[in-house]
C-alpha cells in the first residue's frame, strides 16, 4: 500500500514528471534572469561563479535548459533567456523575494538567504499567493506588526 508521503527527492521526482523545473533549474534560470535584467545576457563562466559552480556544472545546465527552450546559447557565447525562460525568471525571482521579505517580517535573522534558498523550492502557488497576502497584511497594519514584534519576544 502506498502512502501520499514522499522524500524531498520524490516529490521533485514527481514534479519532473509533471514537467516541471528541478531546484537547480530553477536556481539558475533565477541567477540568469537577475543579470539579464542589467545586461540582456550573462557568459556561463560569469553564472558559475554566482552560484558558486564550476564553469563545466554551468555548461550542462545551460545545455538542459537550452533543450527545454528556456535560453539561447552558443558555445563560448552569451546566455540569453527566451520570453518562456524570462516570464519564468520573474516569477522565481519574484517568488524569492516574496519568501525572503516573509522572513524578515517574522523576525529571522541568521542566514536567510539560505532559508529562502531552501523554503522557495518546496511552496505550491496556493501557499505563495497567502503569503504575499500575509506579507501585504503585516505592511498595512503597522498596529498588528508592532504586536507581533513584542510578541515574538515573549516566552
Amino acid at each position: 500500500m502506498k502512502s501520499g508521503f514522499y522524500t524531498t527527492r520524490g516529490y521533485e521526482i514527481l514534479n519532473l514528471s509533471n514537467n516541471n523545473l528541478t531546484s537547480s533549474m530553477e536556481d539558475y534560470l533565477e541567477m540568469i534572469y537577475r543579470h539579464s535584467r542589467v545586461d540582456g545576457y550573462i557568459r556561463v563562466n560569469r553564472l558559475a561563479q554566482l552560484l558558486n559552480v564550476k564553469d563545466s556544472s554551468a555548461t550542462k545546465m545551460i545545455q538542459k535548459l537550452g533543450e527545454l527552450q528556456l535560453i539561447n546559447y552558443e558555445k563560448y557565447g552569451y546566455v540569453t533567456l527566451t520570453e518562456q525562460g524570462r516570464e519564468i525568471g520573474e516569477w522565481l525571482l519574484s517568488r524569492h523575494e516574496t519568501v525572503e521579505t516573509f522572513l524578515k517580517l517574522i523576525g529571522c535573522e541568521n542566514d536567510i538567504l539560505a532559508q529562502t534558498e531552501l523554503i522557495e523550492h518546496v511552496l505550491n502557488e496556493d501557499t505563495l499567493d497567502k503569503i504575499k497576502k500575509l506579507n501585504s497584511f503585516f505592511k498595512k497594519n503597522e498596529d498588528i506588526m508592532i504586536k507581533y514584534n513584542s510578541f515574538k519576544y515573549t516566552k
